[in-house]
């Protein structure tokens, strides 16, 4: 099958990919990360690897997964292990087929016993260079039709947030409250969750990743919910923290400073911005409301097939935004035996700004 070349409509991810790498005939490219194979063959969800070269496109399965990879990436030919003919003896007949010299491998995601069984199975004549995470890298930016899936998981994340709120009633358990709110997002069309749900209530506000538990939701309380819905292999992210029944004057005073961070910070996301800048804009408000070393974890982290992808809004990232990464923007304040409050947007970065994709309201919730 002919793929799709610069230029055309939709352009194929494997010939971004081949054009990002400037990769010659001789080189292959041999994929494990299943998030990197659904990327690069829009579509396929199954087990086993991806083989890309110049003159070939081949998932490598077994049984399980044969017919799905041919309805799920028909651009791709499908290559089926048996007993006798194990997945790194395909790649080996794949290389040594075409005069293949160099594989790029994800020397990042392999564990060293299965490098080692690829690299002995295609032979020490090859050789082999890490791929750097560069599918990774092509994911950053994401095409209309990703952010159509990264907009419908939001909207579906919102409205169930809307949908639960009430249903929180005092002497509910926090695991009680995260079941609730997963069933409403199934309810609503989430195909799966985008990571574990965070219900944090009271003291517990204090965990940025608390894991939900027996205790009971009490009047006066402050409750984080952290939740997403996933579409299409698409996530969302977004957090909200509510009152049940009126806090107390330090939570309100607390929960007026990371509205204002993660405002400013969303005002001030846009292409062309650098990282770090806008993590430090949230951190130094922070700071200087009296809150400094209460907010440990970074502004934000872009989201695609992963929950967590590059970039990130952190200390460490020195990296310049471009227009069509998505990203969360979450300040946080959290204060052992008190609790803590965390709010968080998905965000679809633009030349001239951001549009929020989460669109629940952010403004503080007295139940």
């Amino acid at each position: 099958m002919r793929m799709r070349r610069k230029g055309e409509v939709g352009m194929a991810a494997t010939d971004r990919l081949l054009d990002l790498l400037h990769l010659g005939p001789k080189t292959a490219v041999v994929v494990h990360d299943p998030s990197n194979m659904f990327y690069l063959t829009e579509g396929y969800s199954g087990e086993g690897l991806v083989y890309i070269s110049a003159e070939r496109r081949v998932i490598v399965t077994d049984f399980r997964y044969t017919e799905q990879a041919e309805r799920q990436a028909p651009g791709f030919e499908v290559m089926m292990t048996d007993k006798d003919r194990k997945a790194t003896q395909i790649v080996a007949e794949l290389v040594h087929t075409a005069g293949i010299t160099e594989v790029r491998a994800e020397t990042n995601y392999l564990s060293v016993d299965r490098y080692e069984a690829l690299r002995a199975a295609v032979g020490e004549e090859v050789s082999f260079v890490p791929l750097n995470q560069a599918p990774q890298k092509l994911r950053q930016v994401k095409t209309p039709a990703e952010v159509v899936a990264i907009r419908k998981a939001c909207d579906i994340t919102s409205e169930a947030f809307s949908a639960i709120l009430p249903k929180i009633r005092e002497g509910m358990t926090e695991k009680e409250l995260q079941v609730e709110l997963d069933f409403t997002m199934f309810r609503l069309g989430a195909e799966e969750l985008a990571f574990s749900t965070i219900v944090a209530s009271g003291e517990n506000g204090s965990l940025p990743h608390a894991i939900p538990g027996d205790r009971t939701i009490r009047t006066g309380d402050m409750i984080t919910m952290d939740f997403g819905a996933k579409v299409g292999h698409y996530c969302a992210d977004m957090t909200r923290t509510v009152a049940f029944g009126k806090p107390s004057d330090e939570m309100k005073k607390i929960y007026e400073t990371v509205l204002r961070a993660q405002s400013m910070c969303e005002d001030a996301l846009a292409a062309g911005k650098v990282c770090s800048d806008i993590d430090k804009l949230a951190r130094d408000y922070i700071d200087a409301r009296g809150y400094a070393g209460r907010f440990g974890h970074g502004l934000g982290h872009s989201v695609g097939i992963d929950i967590h992808e590059e970039p990130r809004l952190s200390t460490g990232c020195s990296d310049v935004l471009k227009a069509g990464v998505v990203i969360t923007v979450e300040p946080g304040i959290y204060i052992p035996g008190l609790g803590g409050v965390r709010i968080e947007n998905t965000c679809l970065v633009k030349e001239n700004g951001c549009v929020p994709l989460t669109t629940a309201d952010k403004h503080l919730i007295i139940l």
